[in-house]
């Protein structure tokens, strides 16, 4: 999974190197924090307008979660 969001917001980013995702462990509720890490510069364009790119990134991630049997939940810092 966490692959899987790396290389989602690799292809998105003009600085690539900079992207960097960490896990939380599962919280009481067996829920997995993925949180994504980039450059200030690039924080738009995996935002979006109207964070419409975001919604769609974790739309990905939770369809791939599932396929998985896992609950996830993707946070953009």
């Amino acid at each position: 999974m966490k692959e899987l969001l790396i290389t989602i917001a690799s292809g998105l980013v003009e600085n690539p190197d900079a992207v960097t995702a960490t896990v939380d462990e599962p919280n009481e509720e067996g829920v997995v924090v993925y949180h994504l890490h980039v450059a200030e510069d690039d924080m738009g364009r995996v935002i979006g307008k109207q964070g419409r790119i975001a919604k769609a990134i974790r739309t990905v991630m939770r369809a791939a979660a599932n396929r998985a049997h896992e609950k996830i939940v993707v946070e953009i810092d």
